[in-house]
Formats: structure tokens, C-alpha cells, sequence
């Protein structure tokens, strides 16, 4: 069985890179094929990496508290690249300020994401998710 393929980065102009690097390291190690783009990527370089690579999904990081603008608009992308399906995940610091995470969760689920996670989830949780997903 082919491994699965996930794209994953850091978005906007974010340059927090350990809890980027600690989850490609976990990633790969439960089995997955990690593009991992960095830090302060663009919406369209995951979607070219994501195309590229035949991702199976994308993983959006972000933790300078402006991931909800810097997400804004990437399912639509996604879609028009011709992702349509492709499972969206973000995590991390991605709103700025002490918000409820179900009505921070509300708003990225209605931008198009298939999975939101608050600041501090462990890989495993992340992990578990995936395999579900893409089985």
C-alpha cells in the first residue's frame, strides 16, 4: 500500500517552525509522506505542492494568531485547482485574542475545512484523525 501523501507548513507570514517540525517528525513516523513546506507559505504553494505530490491532504499550521485570515478563501482554491475533496486540517495559535475554540472552529468549518484543532493538541490526536480520513 502506497503511503499517504500530506502537505504541511506554516501559513502566512508565520515564522513559528518547531511545532511545525515536531509534527512532520510525528507524521512521519506513524507512516505518512511529509511535504513539509515551512514556515510563511502562501495559499497557492500549498495548493502547487498539494498537485505536485498527489497530497492526500493539507495540514495548515499557524500560530502568530492570524490563520483565520491567512485560510480565508483556500477550500475555493483548493476546489478551483481541482482539490475538490482534498481533506483541509488547521491547528494551532489561529486566532488572535482569548476566543471560545467552538466558535473559532465554527468559522473555519464554514470556510471550508474539514478538521480544526486548538493550540496545544498532540499529534497523536492529529494522527488518529488522518487515519480515519484517508482510509
Amino acid at each position: 500500500m502506497k503511503k499517504k501523501t500530506i502537505v504541511t507548513g506554516v501559513i502566512g507570514a508565520d515564522v513559528h517552525a518547531v511545532g511545525n517540525k515536531i509534527l512532520a517528525y510525528a507524521l512521519e513516523q506513524a507512516g505518512y509522506n511529509i511535504v513539509n513546506l515551512g514556515v510563511m507559505v502562501s495559499q497557492e504553494e500549498y495548493i502547487e505542492a498539494a498537485l505536485e505530490t498527489n497530497a492526500d491532504a493539507i495540514l495548515v499550521s499557524s500560530l502568530y494568531g492570524h490563520g483565520e485570515i491567512d485560510c480565508n478563501g483556500l477550500r475555493e482554491k483548493c476546489d478551483e485547482a481541482g482539490l475538490k475533496n482534498i481533506p483541509l486540517l488547521a491547528g494551532g495559535n489561529l486566532v488572535v485574542g482569548k476566543q471560545e475554540f467552538s466558535e473559532v472552529e465554527k468559522r473555519f468549518l464554514d470556510m471550508g475545512f474539514t478538521k480544526v484543532y486548538p493550540p496545544g493538541t498532540q499529534p497523536e490526536t492529529t494522527i488518529e484523525d488522518l487515519k480515519i480520513m484517508l482510509q
